[in-house]
């Protein structure tokens, strides 16, 4: 390959990334899917419609991978969430942080970047405080903490921490079968749990759900085979193209959007590079706010009061560093994350929904106190 075509495949996979994210952006503004909304749901008045819309994109997106991996187009080892270490710890407490964080901030990094394509001023704020602290606790001065503390506790399997990896170790069973079986487990409880009920079964739901699964499998598609190199040209070594960890990615929004922050204030730094991270960043905003103009929803929106900006501020902080403690936002590791079956995000994950289930409390409590 040509440094001319290896240049043009990049763009490719850059541009690609880019209307996927603007798709989600577009599906997410039209449908309400949002993760903190869905637990919510289910503490606050015990409906679980939409965290079964949940469960539908994380079962798609897990049936999927487990195909993926079958056919030998994506495995496993070869994506960011690969590692022999289960950091069950930091797992544990950076999704319970962020899990808190995205009530406080009334949604997760996600819908907040949706709703800043809706015309929300506060979710703009939100963002940006979400993006300086994830990006302190990847490379400044939460990351020492981060990494002095709970990412020492890890328990090292000494193979990629995946059920797929180990059941086929375990076993003896081909690494296809493994995942194609360990895959159909998951996913298709989970997919029985997403279409359990009529409400669940309503076409807006099922639309934003599975919508949401096929996206995250089409970005696994083009980071882990279009932008695949078996051997790059310069390095001679097998590569991921347009990826900030050099491994297939998929959508992902508290690390990204970090970098897309260092990459605006470092833009004349020939160094920087835009990535499929912060094309995606991009793309789901103005995804969502296409969406919104066309159906006339596009409102700016401002903070109540000061104790409205205070819990919108500590909640973008939790979120930033939370969500890169725990390596992955709701999206990141409660769907796309989980849909490898890596053991960290399957735990992270759950510990999301409790952070989240703890705010929504927390939230419940205050309101009482206020009106009493």
């Amino acid at each position: 390959m040509t440094p001319a075509e290896l240049s043009t495949l990049n763009a490719q996979v850059l541009w690609a990334a880019f209307g996927i994210a603007a798709a989600f952006g577009a599906l997410v503004q039209r449908t309400g899917f949002c993760t903190m909304g869905a637990v919510s749901d289910a503490v606050a008045i015990g409906d679980w419609t939409r965290l079964r819309q949940w469960a539908l994109a994380a079962a798609v997106a897990t049936l999927g991978f487990a195909a993926l991996s079958a056919a030998g187009v994506l495995r496993p080892p070869q994506t960011l969430y690969a590692s022999t270490r289960w950091l069950w710890l930091s797992a544990l407490a950076g999704g319970a942080v962020f899990g808190f964080g995205m009530v406080l901030s009334s949604g997760c990094v996600s819908k907040t970047l949706v709703r800043v394509g809706g015309g929300s001023l506060k979710s703009l704020v939100v963002t940006l405080v979400t993006g300086i602290t994830a990006f302190a606790t990847l490379k400044g001065l939460t990351a020492v903490w981060r990494v002095g503390t709970v990412d020492r506790v890890a328990v090292d399997l000494g193979a990629n921490a995946d059920a797929a990896t180990l059941l086929a170790r375990a076993s003896g069973m081909p690494f296809a079968t493994a995942a194609l079986l360990a895959g159909a487990v998951l996913g298709g409880a989970l997919l029985l749990f997403a279409v359990a009920t009529r409400d669940a079964r309503r076409p807006l739901n099922v639309v934003g759900g599975a919508g949401v699964g096929v996206l995250v499998l089409a970005m696994w598609w083009l980071t882990g085979d279009v932008g695949h190199l078996a051997e790059h040209p310069q390095t001679l070594e097998e590569s991921w193209l347009a990826t900030n960890s050099t491994r297939a990615e998929g959508l992902s929004f508290v690390a990204p959007t970090a970098f897309a922050l260092d990459w605006l204030m470092f833009f004349s730094d020939a160094g920087k590079r835009l990535t499929v991270g912060i094309v995606s960043v991009a793309g789901v905003i103005l995804g969502s706010a296409a969406m919104a103009l066309a159906r006339r929803s596009f409102r700016w929106e401002g903070f109540a009061n000061t104790p409205d900006l205070g819990h919108h501020l500590v909640g973008g902080a939790l979120m930033g560093i939370g969500g890169v403690t725990a390596l992955g936002c709701s999206i990141g590791q409660g769907v796309t994350g989980a849909s490898t079956l890596s053991l960290t995000s399957l735990l992270a994950a759950a510990a999301m929904v409790a952070g989240a289930a703890g705010g929504v409390k927390y939230q419940m409590w205050r309101l009482e106190r206020d009106a009493g």
